[in-house]
């Protein structure tokens, strides 16, 4: 019989009119890396949530068996004092606080009702070394970015004597040296005796780090693999995701290209802290109706901060070039010129700039461009309810109504949502950012199908990305950026992965 330390029994979690988990089996072995992984919306994180506490006993149905005791969690410190501990995907670290006070935040290191500052700090060192971090730990968490913050989280777990640690795509976030570092980290901690389940859309992360994964489709468990033994393809897990074969992660397109829409012509953008560092240098480029040109780019490249640029100067300083769309110069000074001139940029931050997450599906795709809906200065309710349905029913966004709070949608009905806002808009050209960061397999090809459609609509569409098989997958052509500068574009006939990556890692001659 396999040692596990795990079993989860028949779990059924139902919230109002939604059965989110219906019988839910799950064993993990003591020591392995166990992956989750399932399309968005399928049940994993509520299953997660389940086993940490975060729904407590009661308010599900089935058993839990940790170290083969039936336990009864009532909230998360009690799955915690069990050695259970959870890292979410948005981290739960106070940026005014220091990396030693997130550490044992709940958990002070107090001698007769005092906090005992030389231990914590001392402590905390400890554990940063554990992780690999080498920061002092009176550093405040806002002056350390996101993959050391994720460090921080670890090293937080490990204060907590941690037996199960699970992590909900602890990599969305991270570019490829972080999310690397991480998975090493994982690696060291599982020879150390610790077990982790690990929920990513990343199925070459998955491949890389797991022992076994467990298939999660619409609530229900699909089936589990072993990664070790058995020859297990991404094709496989993904079949499993979706429940049919993809034959082609993308969609086929036949476009006819058009008229040239957009071209930036030697576009420079300065730091707006540091004016004399250049941001983008003398940029080039330009995009036809129905095209899908692809921006290319190692992280610091500067591909975000030529799209935010030119989406009506929302990034940057001392900012010069010139921009003509359909032959005549324009001049986009702020977001809302460059929306009067059909622009649009769907943001790769959703969560903080794309959307507002506490308000419902229907505002939030009217709100770019709410004086299509307004008579003497009154949004007429009842056209917003029409035009937001009707983007609900053909963007397919899964959500019982226009007023669902947006926040609570999966991240691939987000960003759905994202596309919606700008679609209603009217653009004749639109930039998308990491369009599919942080959504399954399922989505992204919801998602690719959706910019076909916008290029079969003679849209321009601008599409920036860290995955080059994505780019490769549905661009016509590529720029690729080094350093802020536009080193080459390829045809998608002559790109390949290598060809554009000496582009990307072109130095300045």
């Amino acid at each position: 019989m396999a040692n596990h330390i795990l079993e989860m029994r028949n779990i059924t979690k139902t919230f109002p009119g939604v059965k989110a988990l219906q019988d839910v089996s799950l064993e993990v072995t003591r020591g392995e890396v166990h992956a989750i992984c399932g399309e968005n919306g399928a049940g994993k994180s509520t299953l997660m949530k389940v086993l940490s506490g975060v729904y407590p006993h009661g308010t599900y149905e089935g058993d839990i068996v940790f170290e083969d005791q039936v336990v009864q969690f009532k909230d998360i410190r009690d799955s915690e004092r069990s050695g259970i501990v959870i890292i979410h995907q948005e981290l739960a670290l106070s940026p005014y606080l220091s990396i030693a006070e997130n550490i044992f935040l709940g958990n002070e290191q107090a001698k007769r009702g005092f906090i005992d500052w030389n231990k914590t700090n001392l402590e905390a060192a400890k554990l940063l070394a554990r992780v690999g971090l080498h920061d002092n730990p009176i550093t405040k968490i806002s002056d350390i970015g996101v993959g050391k913050q994720q460090l921080v989280e670890i090293a937080k777990a490990l204060s907590k004597e941690v037996k199960l640690l699970i992590l909900d795509e602890p990599t969305a976030a991270l570019n490829d040296e972080d999310s690397a570092h991480l998975l090493d980290l994982l690696r060291h901690l599982q020879g150390q005796g610790i077990t982790s389940i690990i929920i990513s859309h990343k199925l070459n992360e998955i491949k890389s780090i797991a022992d076994s994964v467990t298939i999660i489709r619409d609530g229900r468990t699909i089936e589990t693999l072993d990664l070790k033994r058995d020859e297990v393809s991404e094709d496989r897990i993904i079949k499993g995701m979706v429940g049919r074969d993809l034959q082609s992660r993308y969609p086929d397109r036949d476009v006819p290209i058009g008229e040239e829409v957009l071209r930036i012509e030697d576009w420079t953008v300065h730091h707006p802290l540091e004016h004399t560092r250049k941001i983008v240098d003398g940029a080039n480029l330009n995009v036809r109706a129905g095209e899908v040109v692809g921006i290319a780019g190692l992280m610091g490249a500067g591909r975000t901060e030529l799209a935010m640029s030119v989406f009506g100067r929302s990034y940057g300083v001392n900012i010069s070039g010139r921009l003509y769309k359909y032959g005549k110069e324009i001049k986009a000074h702020s977001v809302g010129e460059a929306i009067e001139h059909g622009i649009a940029y769907a943001t790769e931050d959703r969560k903080r700039y794309g959307l507002n997450l506490i308000d419902d599906i229907k505002r939030n795709v009217s709100g770019a461009a709410l004086g299509k809906l307004a008579k003497r200065g009154w949004v007429d309710a009842n056209r917003e309810y029409v035009v937001a349905n009707e983007y609900r029913k053909s963007m397919n966004i899964k959500a019982p109504s226009v007023g669902s709070i947006t926040g609570k949608l999966s991240g691939g009905n987000q960003q759905k949502v994202v596309l919606s806002k700008w679609m209603f808009s009217g653009p004749d050209v639109l930039i998308l950012d990491e369009p599919t960061r942080g959504i399954d397999v399922g989505a992204k090809y919801e998602i690719y199908t959706i910019i076909n459609k916008l290029a079969a609509e003679g849209k321009a569409v601008i599409v920036i990305s860290s995955e080059l098989p994505e780019l490769l997958g549905i661009c016509d052509r590529i720029y690729a950026l080094s350093a802020g500068r536009i080193t080459g574009q390829l045809p998608i006939s002559e790109a390949t992965p290598e060809s554009l990556m000496i582009y990307m890692t072109k130095e300045k001659e």
